[in-house]
């Protein structure tokens, strides 16, 4: 149970003990791969990484030709830029739902999660640059009585 203070001198006496920090484990598959999970919107991203020479393989298809966009595939490799490991790793991912830019975000936070599950000493850059956080937004739904979320059918006087 825990002992009551009564006093500050008997809080300094007390030896408090310091809550470490949790240690993280590295998560690795038979295979040798790290697998993590990546939501963005309504797009869900399955990312597979594995030590290689930097391929990476979007439902079957190359990087290139899944997201044409230069801006989609700057998406996509912040993680590996930020943690200088551009060519170190083969992606293999599954992305569905939503659009293209909900899939490169997708794939950007699964893939920051496998990082830190290959290497979890990298968790602490990756949070820092807020890739770890899901972001949450959705679309507003449709209201009745509404033409969309918040936009009302146009007044007409007559």
């Amino acid at each position: 149970m825990a002992e009551t203070l009564s006093s500050l001198q008997d809080l300094a006496t007390t030896a408090a003990t310091p809550v470490e920090a949790p240690v993280y484990v590295q998560k690795i598959d038979k295979l040798g791969r790290a697998y993590a999970t990546g939501k963005r919107k309504n797009a869900v991203a399955r990312v597979w990484i594995k030590p290689g020479t930097g391929k990476i393989t979007i439902n079957a298809r190359p990087l290139d030709v899944y997201f044409a966009r230069p801006v989609l595939r700057m998406i996509l490799q912040q993680p590996l830029g930020i943690t200088k490991r551009i060519d170190q790793y083969d992606l293999t991912v599954t992305v569905a739902g939503g659009g293209l830019s909900g899939q490169a975000g997708a794939v950007r936070h699964g893939l920051s999660k496998a990082l830190t599950h290959y290497e979890p000493e990298l968790r602490t850059i990756l949070k820092r640059e807020g890739f770890l956080t899901r972001d949450s937004r959705v679309v507003e739904r449709k209201k009745y009585g509404k033409r969309k979320a918040r936009r009302s059918f146009q007044f007409s006087k007559r």
